[in-house]
Parts: C-alpha cells; structure tokens; sequence
C-alpha cells in the first residue's frame, strides 16, 4: 500500500492471523476502501464481498446481502414466529426462513467454504438484516457459532448513511430491537467486533478545517467552528462564471433539474453515448445512466479512479467536456490546462463460485456494462457523493435531512479554500445519532489491540493445525454413507459397492485415535510457551505419518467416481461420491496449508495468500485425476474400449484463472489466435471494446499493428496520418468517413 498506518496495520493482522471479526471505520478521506482492496488482495482465506446496496456491492467488488444469503425483501424476526404481514410490511422469522427459502448448491458451496465475510458500507446494513444472515450462515454450515464461524469485517462510517427502516416495520421490529444500527443486532450484541479506528486523514491536510470536521462529526460542534464555515457563505455566488465548482444539495430532484437546465443553457446540439451491456447486468444496478448526454462545455466528474500507471483523473476530478464525436470524448481540465481523451470503463456483474481443484472461492464474470466513466456534475446529491473527493464545491445544505449529512457534505471536499456555502450554517439538523456517538467509545486502544492481537494469533494457529489434523467430522461422513448400502439387495446397481465402502471407513477410522492423541499434544505444546521449533518438527512428522493414508482415500473415491460415472442411472450415488470426494480433498488440501503455516511461522514471516500456497496444492486434485485416469485405463480396459471418455454426469467446468487486468485477458486470449469477434464471445464485451483494448496493447508494443491489420491497411493508413498532429482522430474520420473505421484510426495512432 502507498500508506499504511499503524491501524490498517492491525487490521491486516487480525484478519489474517485470527479468527476475530473487527468493525473497521474511521472518518472521510482515511482510506478504508484502499484498505479493502488491499485486505482483498492478500488474505489467504476464502473472501466474500458483500453491501446492503446493488451500487455499493459493485462499487466494492461483490455481490448483495440478499442475494448472496438468498434472503427476501422485508423485516426479520430473530425468533420462531409465523410470518407477519400487514398492507406495507412483512416480516420473516428463523422458521419461515428454514423452511421456505432454498438455496442453490453452488450458493451452498460458497456459504460452506467461506472463512472472511466483508461487509461494505455497515452503516446502511440494518440491525436485523444481519441477524438473519447470522441465522443463514448457521443453518448452511451446520455450526452453532456466530456467523456459522466465519470472520466478519465490518466496514463504514456510521455517521455517513443510516439504514432505512419505515415506521410501520418499526413499530414491530421495536420489539425485538434497541435500535437500527447493524450493532444493535443480537449477534453483535453478545459477541462485539473489535472496533478500529483509521485516524490519519489523507484526504484533507488543513489542520482548521480538519477540526472543524471532526467537532461536527462528535456532535461537539463550536460556535467558533460556526464562525469559520460562515466566513464562505456566498449566496450569490455565481456558479455559470465560476467553472468547476459542483452544487451539493439534498435532494435528487434538485441536483436532476440543475444538471439538465445548466446542460440547456449550453450552445450547440447534444451528443447521446449508450452503455455496452452485454449477458447479465441488471438495470436496478447500473453505476450511471445508460444512455448518457453531453455538449461541448458541459461540467463533467469522473466516477472512477484511473487505474492505468497514468492516474490522469479520480472519483470526483471534475473536468469540460472539450470536444465530442461518435468515438471520442475528450475533457479538459482548466486548472492544469491539460486535456485527456475518456476511455470506457468496465464494471462486472459477479458471482462467488467454488474452485473444484482448490476449494477456493471464486468470481465468475456474469456480464459487464462498458460505458464512459463521467457524469454531469453542475450538481450531486450528498447521498452520491459518499466516497468521492472534490477541489471546488458549492454546498447547498440549508434543509439537512438527515443526522451526519452535512458532515458528509462537507467532508468531500480537500479543503476550506474550494468551499463555498450558498446559504449560512444552521445548527438545527446537524446532531448525529445518539446511539452512534455512544456506540464510538468502544473503540479500541493500542495496548488493547497489541495484547489482543497476540492472544489471538496464538489461539488461531492452535485452532488452525487442530482443524487440520481433526476428521471425527469426516470419519462420521464414511461411516454414514457406508451405511446407506443396502448389501442383500441383488438388484440394486450401488449395493456393489458396499464392499469397498466398508474398506474405505475401516481405512479412516484407523486414523481418528493417533489424530486425536496428536491433537492432545499439540493443546500441551502450545498451553505454555510455545516452541515454535518444536512443534514444527512434531506437525512436520505427523505430516509424513497421516498423509499416505489420507491421500490414498482421495485416491480410492476419484478412482470409484471415474468407475460410476460410465453406468447408466446412478446419478443420485454419483453424487453422494462427490460429497465425500469434496471433504476428502478438502483434508488433504488443509493438511498441506497447516505444514505451510508453520514453515512460515517459523521463519517470522507473515502469514499472506501468496505464502499460504504452492503448487503441490493448486495442482494436486488434476495432478492425482491424471494418476487414476492412467491407472483406470490399465485396469478397466475391458470398460472403456468405445466409451473412453464418457462421463454422464459431468458438470461443465469453466477453467478459472487468478483475476488479471481486463487487458491482460484480451491479450492472453489473442496469443491464441482467436480473432477480436471471439475474444468478445468469450470475455462477454463488444467487439468495440476489444477493439480498444488492442488500441492499448499496440501503444504498450505488446502486440505489433501488423498483427492485427493487413499491409496495405496499414500503407493507406501511414499516408492519411502524414502531418497529424492532433490527438483527436476524429478530424481524419470526418475527412476519410467509411475509409478508415475508428478502431483502425485509433489503432494506426497507437502506433505511432
């Protein structure tokens, strides 16, 4: 990270080296989405993103709550009651939940393997939403333990936006609930996060203003304070001469009709640029408007940060529109006196899904929405600005609505000098939620955070080399699927079976006594002081004593499943295999994660995704399906002949591969020869955006032009752009019209 504070720095600990969850918060502008990313880059565990909005799950990376727990629209009831309705509300409750809402496999796998849950924007997750994804984790993975002991990290600013919870539901939920906030939920209740604070604010650097925000987010507000925001009332501040300037104001109406009238005023015909969807995106959570309507003139904010080594704009750099065609917008930005030309941005509806080969989770792309990444921005709702940063604003907050939103209005801003107030502070309005300010003063204290931290890491790494080395869970899974063989049943295709089953459970059964007495010693070495030295060489012993037999079984059912999946109707047996296949694996695999955690340890070293891993381990199911593929074809030759590669009950895997930069992919997609129409198919874009993609990898001379255009192309190409001086092409598009497309005029410039 570009800064890390002593804070995020605990926060990374505790994420990966326990088991804690942690609310982690702190003011605008300190950096709690750049550490998100970070978290999401370097945990080795198994990480869900999920937010209580559409927008905000795409803006972090993931999907909704509702979607991911399957949840429906309404109240819950943490108890066992019978649903309630009534005109406007309904409410759910644990026994409607278990009973009604089914959950896909693929969501079940997902919910089964996960080991970090990370929350965006806590302040909107309201107290009994959360409650009933407690109650959904609990239920999938059959562990009476809060959150179905999955790590939870909270993240958000509670003083930002509030949940939503109308009078009728609460008049109900009041019942059950102290309040609204995501901490007043009864899980949160008996079993608090650790409360983190960021504190150093990179955003804003002027020390007066910082305190002013601060007084105004504690409730302690000044009459000082006062004074020195109404030293930049203007209310005749005259936006129209003023450029770059954006009005922040309260309600959508408003900031609607002064972007649509300013964007009038304007000389000149519009310009109307639509959004590439492709596959599945649904409407409710596009980040921008479809189809998007600009002038020459026209006010304009990037909503997206840069993400090429350039970093020519940021989420809220304003900017005018300087000239527009059918393939180029270009903006300019007076302060610098530079201008750049826009290039589309792409936001991917996800899904989590689970690695067969690792067990690890998952994104698969389920379609993209391509489009310019700006706005108009003569005016923004404070609602929308939450996250962005801005150099200039015209604050328009005379009607505050809601506890903490002049603090948020305010707080876009990188300081005092681009503040202008279009009307004089009232103080009414501005008091934040008692129960917030009172809830901040469990924030946690260094000393507190080091002896945790401490505590914790000792108690994970017990935990984690125990769940290694205990299979009482699996051992009862052989033992129950041995006896769903009914033996004197002549007819039934699986009662053939029987014999080897039994092998198979005596075979695990062996090795539950010498675990559990390793298991015991492992709990006397680490009551003292733990000899990191020592245990090492005991867990690398145990590690060559349990692994052959333990290997062996994933060998016995890859090699049964490779057998059953060529007769006809067993189905329902084919996958009973490949549960206990999945738990077999998944032993194994963390038997080998555990001879690496010490390894680790041992040599000091953090504990990170990338050190958490290896070959042997990514590699090891296909490794071993070749193994029995080889060795079924010498022993079931008489099987095989014709049907050598029948599988009837093969699943149609998508090969997943570590996420790359969207360019990265185009371009790994044309080292294979696939033409641009193909690469669109599969990556689920336009052609128009791999286009530019191409654009991009001539300019980095990754790929030649002569690659991708025929010679004489390129020759008529070289003698249209003699003299070019421009960075536009769209004066040569006019001049040579169907000549030259724009992907081949934009590729010829890449070039030069």
């Amino acid at each position: 990270m570009e800064f890390i504070s002593a804070e995020a720095k605990y926060v990374l600990q505790f994420i990966n080296q326990t088991n804690r969850s942690v609310f982690l918060t702190g003011k605008a502008g300190t950096g709690k989405t750049t550490l998100l990313k970070e978290i999401i880059q370097t945990t080795h565990k198994n990480c869900v993103v999920v937010a209580p909005t559409g927008i905000a799950a795409l803006n972090a990376g993931g999907v909704t709550i509702h979607s991911m727990f399957q949840l429906p629209f309404g109240g819950f009831l943490p108890d066992n009651s019978v649903a309630q309705f009534n005109e406007n509300s309904k409410f759910e409750s644990r026994a409607t939940l278990r009973r009604h809402f089914k959950m896909s496999g693929l969501k079940k796998a997902v919910i089964r393997n996960m080991e970090l849950l990370i929350v965006d924007e806590v302040s909107m997750l309201r107290s009994d939403l959360l409650d009933a994804m407690d109650f959904m984790l609990q239920s999938v993975r059959k562990r009476n333990q809060p959150f179905g002991g999955v790590q939870v990290l909270f993240i958000g600013d509670l003083l930002q936006l509030p949940p939503v919870i109308r009078d009728d539901e609460w008049r109900v939920l009041r019942n059950y609930y102290s309040g609204k906030f995501f901490f007043h939920a009864h899980v949160v209740q008996q079993n608090p996060p650790l409360y983190i604070e960021l504190s150093k604010i990179f955003r804003q650097t002027d020390d007066r203003f910082i305190s002013v925000l601060n007084n105004l987010r504690n409730n302690t507000i000044t009459q000082n304070d006062i004074l020195i925001l109404n030293e930049f009332v203007k209310p005749n501040f005259d936006l129209k001469a003023n450029k770059g300037y954006i009005t922040l104001t309260t309600h959508n109406a408003k900031a609607d009709s002064i972007n649509q009238q300013s964007l009038e005023d304007l000389e000149g015909n519009s310009r109307f640029y639509k959004a590439e969807v492709t596959d599945d995106f649904p409407d409710k959570i596009y980040p921008i408007e479809e189809k998007l309507e600009l002038k020459v003139g026209a006010q304009v904010m990037f909503i997206k940060n840069d993400l090429s080594f350039e970093k020519k704009f940021f989420n809220g750099k304003m900017g005018i529109i300087q000239s527009l065609s059918e393939r180029e917008i270009w903006v300019h930005f007076p302060d610098e006196n530079k201008s750049i030309e826009v290039e589309k941005y792409e936001w991917q509806n996800i899904r989590y899904t689970v690695n067969e080969n690792t067990k690890e989770i998952e994104e698969e792309v389920l379609g993209t929405f391509v489009h310019y990444p700006i706005k108009l921005a003569w005016a923004i709702t404070v609602h929308k600005s939450q996250g962005l940063t801005f150099d200039k604003a015209a604050l328009d907050v005379s009607q505050v609505f809601l506890p903490g939103q002049a603090y948020v209005a305010l707080s876009r801003l990188r300081s005092l000098n681009g503040l202008i107030l279009l009307s004089p502070l009232q103080m009414n309005g501005i008091s934040n939620d008692q129960d917030v300010m009172n809830y901040s003063e469990n924030k946690a204290s260094t000393e507190f955070l080091e002896k945790t931290l401490q505590k914790d890491t000792k108690d994970f790494i017990l935990n984690f080399l125990i769940s290694s080395f205990d299979w009482t869970d699996l051992a009862q899974e052989w033992r129950n699927h041995r006896f769903t063989y009914n033996e004197k049943s002549e007819i039934s295709e699986k009662s053939k079976h029987a014999i080897w089953a039994k092998k198979c459970a005596d075979e695990m059964e062996k090795l539950i006594d010498p675990s559990q007495k390793f298991i015991l010693q492992l709990r006397k070495l680490f009551a003292e002081n733990p000899d990191l030295q020592f245990i090492n060489e005991r867990i690398q012993a145990a590690f060559n004593y349990f692994l052959l037999p333990m290997d062996n079984l994933v060998y016995e059912i890859l090699f049964k499943l490779e057998e059953v999946k060529r007769i006809k109707k067993v189905k329902a047996y084919y996958d009973e295999l490949l549960v206990l296949e999945e738990l077999q694996i998944k032993a194994v695999l963390r038997l080998m994660k555990a001879k690496l955690m010490i390894e680790i340890l041992v040599k000091g070293e953090t504990i990170s995704k990338e050190k958490l891993s290896s070959d042997e381990i990514k590699y090891y199911r296909i490794n071993k399906m070749e193994t029995v593929t080889q060795e079924f074809k010498k022993v079931k030759i008489t099987l095989i002949d014709d049907e050598e590669d029948i599988d009837r009950y093969a699943k149609k895997e998508k090969k997943k591969e570590p996420k790359k930069s969207t360019i990265q992919e185009t371009f790994e997609l044309w080292q294979q020869q696939l033409s641009v129409a193909e690469i669109a198919s599969i990556r689920k874009l336009t052609e128009q955006t791999i286009g530019g993609h191409l654009a991009k990898l001539i300019e980095a001379k990754a790929i030649k032009i002569s690659e991708v255009l025929p010679e004489d192309k390129i020759m008529e190409l070289a003698e249209a752009f003699k003299g070019f001086e421009g960075n536009s092409v769209t004066e040569l598009k006019e001049k040579y019209g169907e000549k030259f497309s724009w992907d081949e005029l934009k590729m010829f410039k890449a070039s030069l």
